[in-house]
C-alpha cells in the first residue's frame, strides 16, 4: 500500500510554462496519478484536449476515470517515445502547442513495495514501469554478465565502485536467486565501503538498475527528436528531470537545437539564418524551499523549457 500521498512537483510552475493558449492540444506524456493533468484541464477552455501517456497500468487506471469525467481528456498505454504513434490519429501530429513530461519515478511507485522500486521496504525485485512488458531486475540480474551490471551501476548511477557491487551480485546470485529487494539492498550495502552520508548506499544502484530496465535514457533521447516535429510553430516543451543524466541529455539537447545550422564560425551569419528548431526559454526552474520543505523528493528536480520558433 502507499505509505506516501503523491506530490506533484512543480505543479504550477510547469503547467504556467507549458499552457499557452487555452484551446490548444497538449501533451502530459508521464500521466502518473495526473497531477498536471489536472490543472491543464482546469486552465484549458471548452475547446481545448489534452492527451495523457503513460507505461503503468495503475496510471492508467486513473486516466481512465478522469477521461470518463472529461470529454477533453484522454490516456493511451505506452512509452512517451511512442510520440509519433500515439498522435497519428489525433489530427494534431505537427500541431501540438505542448508537450510536458516529468521524468523518473513516481512516488506512488516507489512507495508499493510490490512494485519493486524501493530499497527500504521489501518487495519482488521488478522495477518495470509496465510490469506486463519486458524483463524484471531480477531477471535481468540473473543472467547478465558480471561486466555489463558493473557498467550500468557506473554510466547510469555513477557509482565509483560499481565493479565491487556487480562482483558481489554475481556472488551471491551463485548461492541464490536475487528476487527481493532488501536481498538487493543488503548485497550493495555490504559492497559498498564508502557511505555518502543522508543517502542510501544502494541508492545510485537501484537508480541505475531501475534506468536500464525501462530504458529511460534512450527514450528520453526519441522523444526529444519526436518532440520537435509533433510541436507547432511556437508550441512548447516543458521538462522536469530528477537525475543529473536526464538534465544533461535535455539541456545539452535544447542548446543543441536552439544553435541551429551548423556554419563556419567566422561566417558573418544572422540568428535567424541559422533556422533554429528551438528557442530556451527562460533558465533552469528548481523547486522553491518550501516545496522541498513540504515534499523532500522534489529536491533535485530541474525545469528546462523550450519552444518552437514560430
Amino acid at each position: 500500500m502507499a505509505t506516501q500521498a503523491h506530490e506533484t512537483v512543480l505543479l504550477h510552475p510547469a503547467v504556467d510554462a507549458l499552457l499557452t493558449d487555452p484551446a490548444g492540444f497538449y501533451v502530459d506524456g508521464t500521466f502518473g496519478r495526473g497531477g498536471h493533468s489536472r490543472l491543464i484541464l482546469e486552465r484549458m477552455s471548452e475547446t481545448g484536449r489534452l492527451l495523457g501517456i503513460d507505461k503503468d497500468p495503475r496510471a492508467i487506471e486513473v486516466g481512465m476515470a478522469l477521461m470518463a469525467d472529461d470529454a477533453r481528456f484522454s490516456i493511451r498505454q505506452g512509452s512517451f517515445d511512442e510520440l509519433d504513434v500515439m498522435l497519428a490519429d489525433t489530427g494534431a501530429a505537427g500541431e501540438v502547442d505542448g508537450i510536458l513530461l516529468d521524468l523518473g519515478v513516481s512516488s506512488p511507485q516507489l512507495d508499493e513495495a510490490e512494485r519493486g522500486f524501493s530499497f527500504v521496504q521489501d518487495g519482488p525485485l521488478d522495477m518495470r514501469m509496465n510490469p506486463q512488458a519486458g524483463l524484471s531486475a531480477a531477471e535481468w540480474l540473473a543472467t547478465a554478465a558480471e561486466q555489463d551490471i558493473a557498467d550500468v551501476i557506473y554510466r547510469y548511477g555513477e557509482d565509483r565502485f560499481s565493479r565491487r557491487i556487480a562482483r558481489a551480485i554475481v556472488k551471491e546470485r551463485e548461492v541464490a536467486p536475487i528476487s527481493r529487494t532488501l536481498q538487493l539492498a543488503e548485497i550493495v550495502k555490504q559492497a559498498n565501503p564508502a557511505w555518502e552520508r543522508h543517502k542510501h548506499p544502494a541508492t545510485r544502484a537501484f537508480q541505475a538498475i531501475r534506468i536500464h530496465i525501462n530504458k529511460e535514457l534512450v527514450s528520453l533521447e526519441n522523444v526529444l527528436e519526436k518532440a520537435l516535429s509533433a510541436l507547432r510553430p511556437g508550441g512548447r516543451l516543458v521538462v522536469i528531470s530528477f537525475h543529473s543524466l536526464e538534465d544533461r541529455l535535455v539541456k545539452q539537447f535544447i542548446q543543441k537545437q536552439s544553435k541551429g545550422d551548423d556554419f563556419p564560425r567566422d561566417l558573418p551569419v544572422t540568428v535567424s539564418a541559422l533556422s533554429p528548431k528551438l528557442i530556451k526559454i527562460g533558465k533552469a526552474v528548481k523547486p522553491s524551499e518550501q516545496e522541498i520543505r513540504q515534499n523532500p523528493r522534489a529536491r533535485s528536480a530541474v525545469m528546462r523549457v523550450a519552444e518552437k520558433p514560430a
